[in-house]
């Protein structure tokens, strides 16, 4: 009988909890060690699936590709709490947003231009819509840590561990990496992988290995429940908002929300007062709390996925987690399991950023 391979996953946000699902179902022993069930980065997502504008074309097909791994995992996993809704947007200046349509219509991407008509018809509820927008029909969302929870407890029932502990630190085997040193005590591996976010920075470090990794703040406001009021993502100048399967309103100034600055309540009370305006019908609209997150962004704002530098120690961080989820999860577990290169993942090796 061949004996299985162990593998630790440092991290139980949504890139640990894909990778921990597909390291099981690859028939990997898996342990997963965190401190929190669905991560620190996860829960202060504003969870837009999609392979919009501002990346070159390499990345967009990446990021498109992942779109359609989730519809795979969602087929795979039934109940996932993930929403085709589609997204209206208007946040750029006209000029950019034509070559944002132009340039990913070329690529394959769903952009349809509607006018005032249709976006009434499909956003009734939004106070001052625009004369024109583009409507992404194929984009969705997520609610993060329902998912994340979801794929470990589905890992578990196929004989994952799920250790709550913190990681301290890595075991070293002469030149590899041979497990990991918890609150808890020593977990030994055949790799370790690390999905921590920016917490993946001081246990690389530790190894010898730089991670260069920036974490800007990005401040959410979350409604109470509310009635339906929004039926997909709205990219509006300076806000952008989209309503969850509860019927909680989920905006920032942008989709990672933006530095709150030192008065962080008086910067969510401001943007939830824009909500509020944005939203017809909406007087009994109330917020029932903020989050300020800190998005783990490498220097050049795309995923470092692939092997750290030294033998057993595997990286896994991106600020598209939401997003890169599924394929991130699918591709890595095979690198991990297989030894074996995948081209797709070429462009996003740490060895570019040092």
């Amino acid at each position: 009988m061949t004996t299985k391979k162990h593998v630790v996953v440092v991290g139980a946000g949504i890139i640990g909890a894909s990778l921990a699902w597909h390291l099981t179902r690859q028939g990997a022993a898996v342990t997963v060690v965190a401190a929190e069930s669905g991560g620190v980065a996860t829960p202060n997502s504003f969870a837009w699936i999609n392979a919009s504008w501002g990346n070159p074309e390499f990345y967009y097909r990446f990021r498109h590709r992942s779109m359609a791994e989730w519809k795979r995992l969602a087929a795979e996993l039934p109940g996932l709490p993930l929403s085709w809704c589609g997204g209206l947007i208007w946040d750029l200046p006209p000029e950019k947003l034509e070559a944002f349509a132009r340039e990913h219509s070329g690529w394959g991407y769903g952009v349809e231009r509607v006018g005032a008509e249709a976006i009434k018809a499909r956003e009734p509820y939004l106070a001052t819509p625009p004369d024109t927008a583009l409507l992404v029909a194929e984009e969705g969302a997520v609610e993060p840590v329902a998912a994340s929870r979801m794929m470990l407890a589905d890992a578990e029932a196929h004989g994952a561990k799920v250790v709550t502990a913190t990681v301290n630190g890595l075991l070293r085997s002469g030149e590899r990496i041979a497990g990991v040193v918890t609150s808890s005590g020593m977990i030994e591996a055949d790799h370790v992988v690390l999905a921590a976010g920016t917490g993946s920075v001081p246990l690389a470090a530790s190894a010898g290995i730089t991670l260069p990794l920036e974490a800007p703040p990005g401040l959410i406001v979350h409604s109470r429940p509310f009635e339906k009021r929004l039926t997909g993502l709205v990219m509006a100048p300076g806000l952008h908002m989209r309503q969850t399967a509860e019927g909680r309103i989920v905006a920032g100034s942008d989709f990672g929300g933006a530095d709150p600055g030192e008065d962080r309540q008086a910067v969510a009370a401001e943007l939830f007062s824009r909500v509020r305006q944005a939203i017809s019908n909406s007087d009994n609209l109330a917020m029932e709390f903020f989050t300020v997150g800190y998005r783990p962004t490498p220097a050049d704002g795309m995923p470092v996925i692939g092997n750290g530098g030294c033998e057993g120690l595997y990286i896994t961080v991106m600020h598209s987690g939401v997003t890169l989820a599924p394929l991130a999860g699918l591709l890595a577990a095979r690198e991990i399991l297989t030894g074996e290169e995948d081209a797709a993942l070429a462009p996003f090796r740490l060895s570019r950023l040092l």
